[in-house]
């Protein structure tokens, strides 16, 4: 496997510090290494860089980025959980995590009880989408449609076992409504097929897919998470869109976890290092910029939600049939 470092800070970024203040003491001299289950360039990806750069700052170390990307994330979640607990080797968890706790019939680690949670970085907002010329101007006529017409409209997703795929199942049982999802082998394949008209809508991280919206190939029918998506004020939610959905809340996540027996003071130092850097302004806009909301929270909040999503992600997966891997 092709494993990829890319050291956030070095000495020119480091200088750069030292004009800005003397930095707050280091955990040691050695740098911090965050494990990344997926590959450079992609939101979680530029999150955790984000992240990290100003964590950098204000600890006055060094943090690298290391990409394991593969197997559903268990490369490396497993790289994580053996690591030695002493602060320096973290793991970005993401829904993915809890995914896979679901998917996969055995894996090297326990999920929950492997890792020490340190903190949510930031959600990302899923949403349902059709084409701007299409036939479906809004989730209300989708769902019209699917009770006019059972078992014959289509909603596209990524991949077999993906959040994407997951969530579209989700909102399928949730809503009642009796349509097909299908899978494809990427976000490209599925805006082409939804531009084309081989499917009639579909189920995507709504980042990655912005430009075709602000360029008006794509219409966002609604959001899947609590709130709407801030880049689109006047786009409702699922559960603003139909009574069903009251209460429906699904959110692509990103966190930071330390492996299992790690010192409560790093943890909470740690902690303590991603609140503030969440807290800065330019990072904020940094990341609102990449879709992300900013998010940050307790070491037990984190732990609360892994666990939640673990059972939300398990059941549908259960209910959908998918095979364990």
């Amino acid at each position: 496997m092709n494993i990829q470092r890319r050291p956030v800070c070095g000495a020119l970024l480091a200088l750069g510090f030292s004009a800005l203040g003397a930095a707050a003491q280091p955990l040691s001299s050695r740098p911090i290494r965050i494990v990344v289950p997926f590959g450079p360039g992609g939101v979680a990806d530029l999150t955790v860089r984000s992240v990290a750069q100003a964590m950098a700052a204000s600890m006055g170390q060094s943090i690298v980025v290391d990409n394991k990307p593969g197997a559903g994330g268990v490369v490396a979640a497993t790289a994580v959980a053996t690591a030695a607990p002493d602060g320096h080797t973290l793991l970005l968890m993401s829904n993915g995590t809890a995914v896979s706790a679901g998917l996969f019939a055995t894996l090297p680690y326990d999920t929950l009880k492997d890792f020490a949670p340190i903190s949510t970085l930031g959600t990302f907002d899923l949403a349902v989408l059709a084409a701007a010329n299409g036939r479906l101007a809004s989730l209300q006529a989708l769902i019209q449609q699917a009770r006019a017409r059972p078992g014959l409209l289509n909603i596209g997703t990524i991949n077999v076992g993906s959040t994407q795929h997951l969530a579209a199942e989700l909102l399928k049982s949730t809503l009642g409504i009796d349509v097909q999802v299908v899978p494809f082998n990427g976000t490209p394949a599925v805006v082409t097929a939804l531009r084309g008209g081989q499917i009639d809508a579909a189920v995507e991280i709504l980042a990655p897919v912005m430009p075709q919206v602000t360029g008006q190939a794509l219409r966002v029918l609604a959001v899947l998470g609590g709130q709407r998506a801030r880049a689109l004020p006047d786009v409702p939610t699922v559960a603003q869109s139909d009574a069903a959905a009251a209460g429906l809340d699904v959110s692509s996540w990103n966190a930071l976890a330390a492996p299992a027996r790690t010192p409560p003071e790093v943890v909470a130092r740690l902690n303590r290092e991603v609140q503030a850097a969440l807290a800065r302004p330019a990072l904020r806009r940094q990341l609102q910029e990449l879709g992300v909301e900013p998010r940050g929270g307790t070491p037990a909040e984190l732990g609360a939600l892994l666990a939640g999503e673990i059972r939300r992600w398990s059941g549908v997966i259960d209910r959908v049939g998918i095979p364990k891997q």
